[in-house]
């Protein structure tokens, strides 16, 4: 994906403070009493309220490894 592609924000939707950031971090999260970690995911943070912002290829990579997905999609299954 080209820089030029890639979901671009200067203003935090939530309170429109334009200290929002493009970071790249491991995130946890929680599904079932099940923790997992996600690699490497590149997203907005605001450091203002907190908001975070995260663009398509974010979403499939949080997909790829939740089980929530892994659970409704078969397909991911096999």
């Amino acid at each position: 994906m080209a820089m030029s592609d890639r979901l671009q924000i200067r203003i935090c939707p939530t309170c429109g403070s334009d200290k929002i950031r493009r970071v790249v971090r491991d995130i946890a999260r929680k599904y079932e009493e099940q923790t997992y970690t996600v690699p490497k995911v590149g997203f907005y943070d605001c450091p203002h309220c907190g908001e975070k912002v995260y663009d398509h290829e974010a979403m499939l990579k949080i997909k790829e490894y939740s089980p929530a997905y892994h659970k409704a999609d078969p397909i991911l299954k096999a």
